[in-house]
């Protein structure tokens, strides 16, 4: 039977047979749907009693997955603990090299471990699955592997569809819930990372996202990636499409972004998941600009 076959019921036992070995547990918690599976399981192995959430609260977290933390937290019956840490103040994270997420998770991960020995619970741990390990570019998780942090899904071989379907079996209200890292990972590669360029990030992409409502049009990503010399708006293909076929409410969108960025000027490109946040990926964007005719 192929991992896409396999039962949710059975891919559930899995992971909470991984999370009963770990005694009690704080996840590191980001409101998305892989956090929120490895505490509705912490939950249900180890009880709410045994069980933390860790959210840090810093500039890169925009203030509606904030709200969305605290909500679905309260869902499940389980103490959040909002925790600061201050990024910015890592010379590796800031200069955003490529390595960014290292000094991040270094950082952030740090201080959740930090709130689990002061409070007595045994493991951290976190919602990388399967798929988060087999790609090129995940220099977060070398940080998570020097702290000994668990990975509940990993170790019951889970990857995100399996996650999902884990949520909708448990009928968890982010199990459709899009992929949102944090606004740091707008930031082209090699562009530092300042709180005004997060603050602009999460102001513009608000504005999008109104912009296409007032339009009728509905889409499930949206970024604002700043780039060296300008911006780049990327929504998902259905949306993509849409202003493809609207020139002139295209153009109305990129002057409303403009009018907030004072950044340069920007185009509007279908998403890419990581498409500025590796050397990789800057180095291939580069490539396509410069075959354009």
């Amino acid at each position: 039977m192929s991992q896409e076959e396999v039962p949710p019921e059975q891919l559930a036992d899995a992971l909470l047979t991984a999370v009963r070995r770990l005694d009690s547990l704080v996840v590191a918690f980001s409101g998305g749907v892989d956090s929120t599976v490895v505490l509705a399981a912490s939950v249900r192995a180890l009880g709410p009693q045994r069980t933390l959430a860790a959210t840090v609260d810093s500039p890169a977290l925009a203030r509606d997955e904030l709200a969305l933390v605290r909500r679905t937290t309260a869902e499940l019956g389980v103490e959040l603990a909002v925790l600061g840490t201050d990024e910015l103040a890592v010379p590796g994270y800031r200069a955003n090299r490529g390595d960014r997420c290292y000094f991040c998770k270094q950082t952030v991960l740090s201080r959740v471990a930090e709130l689990a020995a002061e409070r007595g619970f045994a493991h951290v741990a976190t919602g990388t699955h399967v798929d988060d390990r087999r790609s090129p570019h995940r220099p977060g998780l070398r940080a998570a592997e020097e702290l000994g942090v668990a990975e509940p899904l990993v170790t019951a071989g889970l990857g995100k569809a399996d996650v999902r379907a884990v949520a909708r079996a448990w009928g968890l209200s982010v199990a459709d819930k899009p992929g949102s890292p944090c606004l740091a990972s707008r930031v082209a590669v090699g562009v530092p990372v300042t709180r005004e360029r997060l603050e602009l990030i999460e102001q513009t992409e608000s504005a999008v996202r109104t912009f296409l409502r007032e339009h009728l049009v509905h889409a499930r990503d949206v970024r604002v990636r700043l780039l060296s010399g300008g911006f780049r708006i990327e929504v998902d293909t259905e949306a993509h499409q849409w202003l493809e076929q609207h020139p002139p409410t295209a153009s109305a969108l990129l002057d409303r972004v403009a009018r907030i960025a004072r950044t340069g000027n920007g185009v509007v490109a279908e998403y890419r998941s990581g498409a500025v946040s590796t050397p990789t990926a800057l180095a291939d964007q580069a490539r396509r600009e410069a075959m354009r005719p």
